[in-house]
């Protein structure tokens, strides 16, 4: 019931309507639009270098003949994929180390909020830079866990802070007078009344892993070919944006596209799931 409220809530949201719109389009474009496009994002033109955009080659070609339609599909494919898996791990992080070291207190509260400290003053982008160039041979999902690792430590003093409040609650004493073993009275009476805050901080998770991402493959450090994502687009296009735009307009202007219509979505679902919204 509660659910349909906030989908209704939602789809009142004039912003949060247009960004479910965006959202779904681009996840169609990225995943049904290769099977339509002439062109796998392998395939090599040898006739066809730094072709403008026109012809078979709907959105050009690069200095060595792919087709920059289905490349950059690709690479959304790979953006999107990146931002889900690490939204969704910092997200859990959040929610198991924020709700144990609440409901726990004592010395598992205490070791638990210093490693999320030492994590808050590391360097995250340093940090990252150093590891991720020794992981060029591994596959792209350790680049996900190394995004995740430095996204999690805000929420999760969020989380703890609730969790404070929420183990006092009558529900959860009468849980503990049960006997239900704590981990359960964890995952089945505090972090479901979490929900709300952990599904706005979900899609606001994958807004920033994507453009961290992007920032990241920009500079080299993050996703490595032969694999392409739209940050390693954008700097390979950023090179010759001048001479030919093409390089640079699609997958910046999807970039731009797609964490719009998850920030739109990230606000929607914050004005639904708040029971002060006029919305």
């Amino acid at each position: 019931m509660r659910s349909k409220v906030v989908l209704g809530r939602m789809l009142k949201n004039r912003q949060a309507r247009y960004g479910m719109i965006a959202f779904v389009a681009l996840v169609l474009l990225a995943y049904v639009g290769p099977f339509v496009g002439p062109y796998d994002w392998t395939d090599k033109d040898f006739l066809s270098f730094l072709v403008p955009p026109g012809g078979d080659h709907w959105w050009g070609t690069t200095t060595i003949g792919q087709d920059m339609y289905a490349l950059t599909l690709r690479g959304m494919q790979k953006s999107i994929v990146i931002g889900v898996l690490t939204a969704l791990i910092a997200t859990t992080l959040a929610a198991i180390v924020g709700a144990f070291a609440g409901y726990f207190g004592g010395w598992i509260d205490k070791a638990l909020m210093w490693g999320v400290d030492l994590l808050l003053v590391l360097p995250s982008f340093l940090v990252i830079a150093i590891i991720s160039p020794r992981l060029k041979e591994s596959s792209w999902l350790w680049f996900v866990v190394l995004l995740a690792v430095f996204t999690w430590m805000i929420t999760s003093r969020v989380v703890r802070s609730m969790t404070l409040s929420l183990r006092e609650r009558e529900y959860v004493q009468a849980a503990v007078y049960m006997g239900i073993p704590r981990w359960k009275i964890i995952l089945k009476h505090i972090v479901p009344n979490l929900s709300s805050l952990l599904i706005i901080d979900y899609t606001l998770n994958v807004s920033g892993a994507v453009i961290g991402e992007a920032a990241l493959s920009f500079f080299g450090f993050g996703i490595q070919p032969p694999e392409v994502s739209l940050g390693t687009l954008i700097a390979e296009g950023a090179r010759n944006a001048t001479g030919y735009p093409w390089l640079f307009a699609f997958p910046a202007g999807l970039l731009v596209l797609l964490v719009l219509s998850i920030n739109l979505i990230g606000d929607g679902l914050r004005d639904a799931l708040d029971p002060g919204s006029n919305s």
